[in-house]
Protein backbone atom coordinates (compact mmCIF):
# COMPACT_ATOMS: atom_id res chain seq x y z
CA UNK A 1 0.00 0.00 0.00
CA UNK A 2 1.20 3.38 -0.98
CA UNK A 3 0.86 6.87 0.32
CA UNK A 4 -0.99 7.63 -3.00
CA UNK A 5 -3.40 4.79 -1.86
CA UNK A 6 -4.32 6.51 0.94
CA UNK A 7 -4.68 9.62 -0.22
CA UNK A 8 -6.91 8.65 -2.84
CA UNK A 9 -9.02 6.52 -0.49
CA UNK A 10 -9.16 9.62 1.44
CA UNK A 11 -10.32 12.24 -1.22
CA UNK A 12 -13.26 9.53 -2.20
CA UNK A 13 -14.55 9.40 1.52
CA UNK A 14 -14.37 12.97 1.79
CA UNK A 15 -16.23 13.97 -1.54
CA UNK A 16 -18.48 10.57 -1.02
CA UNK A 17 -20.72 12.20 1.96
CA UNK A 18 -21.49 15.87 3.41
CA UNK A 19 -19.98 14.53 6.93
CA UNK A 20 -17.31 12.15 7.56
CA UNK A 21 -18.57 8.54 9.20
CA UNK A 22 -18.23 4.87 8.81
CA UNK A 23 -21.19 4.66 6.41
CA UNK A 24 -20.16 7.28 4.20
CA UNK A 25 -16.50 5.36 4.10
CA UNK A 26 -18.06 2.38 3.63
CA UNK A 27 -20.53 3.38 0.48
CA UNK A 28 -17.44 5.04 -0.87
CA UNK A 29 -14.98 1.79 -0.36
CA UNK A 30 -17.62 -0.15 -2.05
CA UNK A 31 -17.93 1.83 -4.70
CA UNK A 32 -14.56 2.10 -5.66
CA UNK A 33 -14.08 -1.48 -5.45
CA UNK A 34 -16.63 -2.15 -7.40
CA UNK A 35 -18.51 -4.80 -4.82
CA UNK A 36 -22.30 -5.31 -4.48
CA UNK A 37 -22.37 -4.36 -0.73
CA UNK A 38 -19.96 -4.29 1.94
CA UNK A 39 -20.18 -5.44 5.69
CA UNK A 40 -18.26 -4.61 8.75
CA UNK A 41 -18.30 -6.46 11.99
CA UNK A 42 -16.62 -4.88 15.03
CA UNK A 43 -15.20 -7.28 17.84
CA UNK A 44 -14.44 -5.77 21.66
CA UNK A 45 -11.89 -7.38 23.79
CA UNK A 46 -11.13 -10.57 21.13
CA UNK A 47 -15.07 -11.91 21.73
CA UNK A 48 -17.94 -9.73 21.35
CA UNK A 49 -18.82 -9.16 17.60
CA UNK A 50 -21.28 -5.91 16.70
CA UNK A 51 -22.60 -4.86 13.34
CA UNK A 52 -20.16 -1.99 12.40
CA UNK A 53 -22.11 -0.82 9.42
CA UNK A 54 -23.81 -2.71 6.33
CA UNK A 55 -24.18 -1.15 2.67
CA UNK A 56 -27.61 -2.89 2.58
CA UNK A 57 -29.81 -5.54 3.60
CA UNK A 58 -27.41 -8.81 1.79
CA UNK A 59 -24.36 -7.20 3.66
CA UNK A 60 -26.32 -7.36 6.96
CA UNK A 61 -27.14 -10.65 6.29
CA UNK A 62 -24.19 -11.91 5.56
CA UNK A 63 -22.57 -10.12 9.07
CA UNK A 64 -25.33 -11.84 10.60
CA UNK A 65 -24.98 -15.31 9.23
CA UNK A 66 -20.84 -15.54 10.30
CA UNK A 67 -22.32 -14.69 13.52
CA UNK A 68 -24.90 -17.33 13.55
CA UNK A 69 -22.41 -19.99 12.18
CA UNK A 70 -19.08 -18.69 13.96
CA UNK A 71 -17.54 -19.55 10.23
CA UNK A 72 -16.46 -17.34 7.53
CA UNK A 73 -14.05 -14.47 6.38
CA UNK A 74 -15.13 -12.34 9.21
CA UNK A 75 -14.00 -15.12 11.66
CA UNK A 76 -11.17 -16.00 9.77
CA UNK A 77 -9.38 -12.72 9.14
CA UNK A 78 -9.62 -11.30 12.69
CA UNK A 79 -8.42 -14.09 13.94
CA UNK A 80 -5.10 -14.35 11.46
CA UNK A 81 -4.75 -10.72 11.14
CA UNK A 82 -4.32 -10.87 7.78
CA UNK A 83 -6.54 -10.74 4.14
CA UNK A 84 -8.89 -13.70 3.48
CA UNK A 85 -10.16 -14.21 0.13
CA UNK A 86 -12.98 -16.57 -1.71
CA UNK A 87 -13.08 -16.32 -5.49
CA UNK A 88 -16.13 -18.66 -6.01
CA UNK A 89 -18.28 -18.88 -2.76
CA UNK A 90 -20.25 -21.85 -4.87
CA UNK A 91 -16.93 -24.07 -4.36
CA UNK A 92 -16.23 -23.91 -1.00
CA UNK A 93 -18.34 -25.75 1.41
CA UNK A 94 -15.95 -27.26 2.72
CA UNK A 95 -14.47 -24.32 3.86
CA UNK A 96 -17.23 -22.64 5.58
CA UNK A 97 -20.46 -25.31 4.65
CA UNK A 98 -22.92 -22.51 6.75
CA UNK A 99 -21.69 -19.27 5.41
CA UNK A 100 -21.86 -20.08 2.06
CA UNK A 101 -25.17 -21.20 2.28
CA UNK A 102 -26.32 -17.99 3.44
CA UNK A 103 -24.02 -16.40 0.44
CA UNK A 104 -26.35 -18.84 -1.55
CA UNK A 105 -29.39 -17.36 -0.62
CA UNK A 106 -28.29 -13.58 -0.92
CA UNK A 107 -26.87 -14.66 -4.21
CA UNK A 108 -23.09 -13.30 -3.61
CA UNK A 109 -20.38 -15.20 -4.96
CA UNK A 110 -16.85 -14.26 -4.01
CA UNK A 111 -15.55 -12.23 -0.96
CA UNK A 112 -12.53 -10.79 0.75
CA UNK A 113 -12.18 -10.02 4.15
CA UNK A 114 -9.71 -7.03 5.38
CA UNK A 115 -8.93 -7.12 8.97
CA UNK A 116 -9.20 -3.32 10.96
CA UNK A 117 -6.06 -3.06 12.91
CA UNK A 118 -4.44 0.24 14.42
CA UNK A 119 -0.88 -0.29 15.61
CA UNK A 120 -1.65 -3.57 17.71
CA UNK A 121 -4.80 -2.41 18.11
CA UNK A 122 -7.01 -4.98 16.16
CA UNK A 123 -11.17 -4.24 16.29
CA UNK A 124 -13.05 -6.13 13.45
CA UNK A 125 -13.45 -6.94 9.78
CA UNK A 126 -14.28 -5.14 6.31
CA UNK A 127 -16.32 -7.73 4.02
CA UNK A 128 -16.00 -6.90 0.63
CA UNK A 129 -19.04 -8.67 -1.10
CA UNK A 130 -19.44 -9.38 -5.08
CA UNK A 131 -22.42 -11.09 -6.93
CA UNK A 132 -19.76 -12.52 -9.66
CA UNK A 133 -16.72 -14.80 -8.63
CA UNK A 134 -13.57 -13.68 -9.00
CA UNK A 135 -11.18 -12.01 -6.71
CA UNK A 136 -9.88 -8.84 -6.10
CA UNK A 137 -6.20 -7.28 -8.36
CA UNK A 138 -3.68 -6.09 -6.56
CA UNK A 139 -4.15 -2.42 -6.94
CA UNK A 140 -7.41 -2.97 -5.84
CA UNK A 141 -5.95 -5.13 -2.72
CA UNK A 142 -4.01 -2.05 -2.22
CA UNK A 143 -7.05 0.51 -2.32
CA UNK A 144 -8.64 -2.14 -0.38
CA UNK A 145 -6.28 -2.24 2.77
CA UNK A 146 -5.96 1.75 1.83
CA UNK A 147 -9.83 1.74 3.13
CA UNK A 148 -9.39 -0.70 5.43
CA UNK A 149 -7.14 1.68 7.64
CA UNK A 150 -10.16 4.85 7.05
CA UNK A 151 -12.72 2.44 8.84
CA UNK A 152 -10.77 1.39 11.41
CA UNK A 153 -10.40 4.78 12.07
CA UNK A 154 -13.77 6.04 12.09
CA UNK A 155 -15.23 3.01 13.58
CA UNK A 156 -12.77 3.86 16.80
CA UNK A 157 -14.29 7.40 16.65
CA UNK A 158 -17.76 5.64 17.01
CA UNK A 159 -17.11 3.28 19.35
CA UNK A 160 -14.28 4.46 21.30
CA UNK A 161 -14.73 1.74 23.68
CA UNK A 162 -12.91 -1.13 21.37
CA UNK A 163 -9.94 0.86 22.77
CA UNK A 164 -10.16 0.75 26.01
CA UNK A 165 -10.92 -3.03 26.17
CA UNK A 166 -9.28 -5.69 27.57
CA UNK A 167 -7.29 -7.13 24.84
CA UNK A 168 -7.69 -11.13 24.64
CA UNK A 169 -5.79 -13.56 22.04
CA UNK A 170 -7.71 -14.46 18.73
CA UNK A 171 -8.83 -18.10 18.93
CA UNK A 172 -10.99 -20.09 16.89
CA UNK A 173 -14.59 -20.79 16.66
CA UNK A 174 -17.39 -17.98 17.17
CA UNK A 175 -16.24 -14.92 18.70
CA UNK A 176 -18.11 -14.18 21.00
CA UNK A 177 -22.25 -12.04 20.90
CA UNK A 178 -23.84 -9.39 22.29
CA UNK A 179 -24.78 -9.02 25.56
CA UNK A 180 -28.80 -9.23 24.32
CA UNK A 181 -27.73 -12.78 22.67
CA UNK A 182 -26.48 -14.38 26.50
CA UNK A 183 -29.93 -12.90 27.92
CA UNK A 184 -31.73 -14.47 25.51
CA UNK A 185 -29.60 -17.96 25.88
CA UNK A 186 -30.31 -16.92 29.58
CA UNK A 187 -33.89 -17.04 29.40
CA UNK A 188 -34.35 -20.12 26.97
CA UNK A 189 -31.92 -21.74 29.53
CA UNK A 190 -34.36 -21.13 32.59
CA UNK A 191 -37.72 -21.86 30.72
CA UNK A 192 -37.07 -25.18 29.07
CA UNK A 193 -34.56 -26.31 31.85
CA UNK A 194 -30.95 -26.23 29.62
CA UNK A 195 -27.71 -25.83 30.34
CA UNK A 196 -26.20 -22.22 28.84
CA UNK A 197 -24.42 -24.14 25.98
CA UNK A 198 -27.28 -25.75 24.70
CA UNK A 199 -29.96 -22.73 24.88
CA UNK A 200 -27.17 -20.63 22.72
CA UNK A 201 -27.06 -23.26 20.22
CA UNK A 202 -30.87 -23.84 20.51
CA UNK A 203 -31.04 -19.65 19.98
CA UNK A 204 -28.80 -19.97 16.70
CA UNK A 205 -30.21 -22.97 15.27
CA UNK A 206 -33.36 -21.35 15.64
CA UNK A 207 -32.21 -18.04 13.87
CA UNK A 208 -30.37 -20.02 11.00
CA UNK A 209 -33.65 -21.98 10.12
CA UNK A 210 -35.71 -19.10 10.03
CA UNK A 211 -33.25 -17.25 8.33
CA UNK A 212 -33.65 -14.05 10.81
CA UNK A 213 -30.29 -12.20 12.09
CA UNK A 214 -29.48 -13.26 15.62
CA UNK A 215 -30.08 -10.47 17.62
CA UNK A 216 -33.70 -10.37 16.86
CA UNK A 217 -33.99 -13.68 17.29
CA UNK A 218 -32.43 -12.75 20.97
CA UNK A 219 -34.69 -9.73 21.39
CA UNK A 220 -37.83 -12.32 20.61
CA UNK A 221 -36.89 -14.08 23.56
CA UNK A 222 -36.71 -11.50 25.49
CA UNK A 223 -39.57 -9.90 25.02
CA UNK A 224 -41.87 -13.33 24.82
CA UNK A 225 -39.82 -15.59 26.54
CA UNK A 226 -39.64 -18.11 23.97
CA UNK A 227 -38.67 -19.08 20.45
CA UNK A 228 -41.94 -19.19 18.49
Amino acid sequence: MHDDDRTAAWRRVAAAGDELSLAVACQACATDLDADCLGVSLIVAGEVRLLGCATDERAERMEDAQLVAGEGPCTDAYRYRGLVEEADLYRAFDRWPAFTQAAAEQNIRSVMAFPLVLGTLAIGVADVYRTEPGLLTARERNRARAYARILAVLALDEHPHLATSAPRSPRPGPQGYPPSIHMAAGVLAEVDNLVPEDALARLRAHAFAHNVPLVQTADHVLTHRTLD
